[in-house]
């Protein structure tokens, strides 16, 4: 499930996405096989690697998947 994340909340992306230019056809995340085509990954600096269910999106909301 993706969620939205801010320092005190999660939001859902429906309420969030559907104003997006970025967004697909309907109000979605352009999510697609575990990658958030509308942003980048996270860079935690304590690892070398991005971690894979944090991504930044073009309007520069933090995006999770979680289970």
């Amino acid at each position: 499930m993706l969620v939205i994340m801010t320092d005190s909340q999660l939001i859902s992306p429906q309420s969030v996405c559907c104003n997006c230019l970025m967004a697909d056809r309907h109000g979605q995340p352009r999510w697609h096989q575990g990658v958030l085509n509308c942003g980048q990954p996270v860079v935690n600096p304590d690892q070398a690697n991005p971690n894979p269910a944090q991504f930044k999106c073009q309007m520069g909301f933090r995006v999770a998947d979680i289970s």
